[in-house]
């Protein structure tokens, strides 16, 4: 392996310690819940997904999960990231 690699590999480690230079603007994810698999997206607009508690409340527990899992990492965290 050339120097060149050995420092980015370097710096690749320092950067997934640093988490606050990483901030998601939009991605789509699959998540598998108790009840089935389910899509959740995140984008401008704030979080999606396809669950009937989704669609009736704005938030549900894939949305939550993600966002403590993403915590710092997305701008349009709900209350209940914090909690």
């Amino acid at each position: 392996m050339d120097y060149g690699m050995i420092g980015k590999i370097e710096k690749a480690k320092r950067y997934a310690e640093e988490r606050d230079r990483i901030h998601f603007t939009s991605f789509t994810v699959e998540f598998n819940g108790e009840n089935g698999q389910h899509s959740i997206s995140y984008s401008d607009d704030g979080w999606a997904c396809d669950c009937n508690f989704f669609k009736s409340r704005g938030v549900c527990s894939h949305t939550m999960a993600l966002e403590r899992v993403l915590k710092g990492m997305v701008e349009n965290e709900s209350e209940f990231a914090h909690q």
